[in-house]
């Protein structure tokens, strides 16, 4: 779900603090995990596995402090038995009144974490692999009644609170437009969790919008729906 993420910068927004990747003057530097700063060539070289890594240390983070979140995107599909095809970061979704807090228990373990130009998410490094965290899901402030529905599912080994199926599919679908209509990455995912979404409901919550309604289109040729 990242976009333009290589050109971010660091920027201050209202209620996110100034975070940076380094301390400023003499300022002691947080705390570091202990893996944090890992050289590239000593994670799995299987990408998808340097993710899911990156997912699991995040996620273990959030669940020890008590964070209400739950896992998103490619890594989200995985945990409910899509494809191992991870694309290119991790997505956590979190309520927008969270964004300080969740920074600020990413930033003390010692992981590089700062604010891009865009408006509804933070990001951060774990394992030298980029993490969202994202707080509005396609136009929409993510809500606690979402993160309350996600399901407690292992990812590889750690168990963490993931979207559930509709609202996965939903959040995919509903952010098609004329700008970002890359329905070849959602058609694996659409297909693997079919069984498990409610896509009336996807179609409800997706309104009258041409890119998701050609995107339904698409799944019924395909026969998916």
């Amino acid at each position: 779900m990242t976009q333009n993420g290589d050109d971010a910068t660091l920027v201050r927004r209202p209620g996110i603090p100034d975070l940076r990747s380094a301390p400023d003057g003499d300022e002691p530097a947080p705390p570091q995990d202990p893996q944090a700063d890992q050289p590239l060539q000593e994670l799995p070289q299987d990408r998808n596995q340097a993710l899911l890594e990156a997912a699991k240390q995040v996620g273990a983070l959030l669940k020890r402090k008590g964070h209400l979140f739950a896992l998103a995107g490619g890594v989200a599909a995985y945990a409910h038995g899509g494809e191992k095809n991870l694309q290119h970061d991790v997505d956590f979704a979190i309520r927008p009144e969270d964004a300080e807090a969740v920074a600020a228990t990413l930033h003390e373990a010692g992981l590089t974490v700062y604010t891009p130009p865009e408006d509804w998410l933070i990001k951060a490094t774990c394992f030298g692999q980029p993490v969202d965290i994202i707080f509005e899901l396609a136009h929409r402030p993510v809500g606690a009644d979402m993160l309350e529905r996600a399901e407690e599912l292992p990812v590889d080994s750690v168990r963490m609170p993931v979207l559930a199926p509709t609202d996965l599919l939903w959040s995919l679908t509903a952010a098609f437009s004329e700008h970002h209509c890359d329905f070849g990455a959602a058609l694996p995912i659409a297909r693997a969790l079919r069984e498990k979404v409610d896509w009336e409901r996807v179609r409800r919550d997706c309104g009258d919008e041409p890119m998701p309604a050609a995107f339904f289109f698409l799944l019924e040729r395909l026969n998916v729906i």
